[in-house]
């Protein structure tokens, strides 16, 4: 797929990327970096490809399956990308640590995802950002069959020790 006209550079230059490009950007390492290609990045959305979910040894598979919801990992990869591309357009450090706080409409519409024969399509929209949290509406699909889909919040940056509920 070509960039849009007029798309900021740093957004050009992703699409197309391949895996080892993504890899370099997110905090995901070996296998556990699920994402394969990059079709379209914009400010408010990014759409990435994948084909990991049909590998053997798939690292979220559990009793020879990979369930449906593992495609909730698939779609926090591509707004990880998506944070760390914008964090490279505005000129600033992208976010040390990002933590999946709420899922929310979150609809399987398939039950696993290893017997799909297609790639997997991945687009995850930004529709809110304050800085230290940001939601995004996701969906999977293959070959046009919606797959799963719902909403995210994201805590960027979280001090771990402020997480524990044991904290003072």
């Amino acid at each position: 797929m070509n960039p849009a006209p007029g798309l900021p550079a740093v957004l050009a230059a992703a699409c197309g990327q391949g895996h080892a490009w993504i890899a370099a950007r997110v905090p995901h390492a070996g296998r556990m970096c699920l994402l394969d290609g990059v079709a379209q990045a914009t400010p408010e959305a990014i759409t990435c490809t994948a084909a990991s979910h049909r590998a053997a040894d798939h690292p979220l598979r559990q009793h020879g399956r990979l369930g449906a919801a593992c495609g909730v990992e698939y779609a926090a990869q591509a707004m990880a990308l998506h944070g760390a591309l914008r964090a490279e357009l505005r000129q600033t450090a992208p976010a040390r640590m990002g933590l999946l706080v709420s899922l929310r409409g979150l609809r399987l519409h398939v039950a696993r995802l290893d017997d799909l024969a297609a790639d997997l399509t991945i687009h995850a929209e930004r529709e809110a950002d304050n800085g230290d949290h940001c939601i995004y509406r996701f969906q999977l699909s293959a070959e046009r069959r919606l797959l799963l889909q719902g909403r995210a919040t994201v805590l960027l940056d979280a001090a771990p020790q402020n997480l524990s509920p044991d904290s003072k």
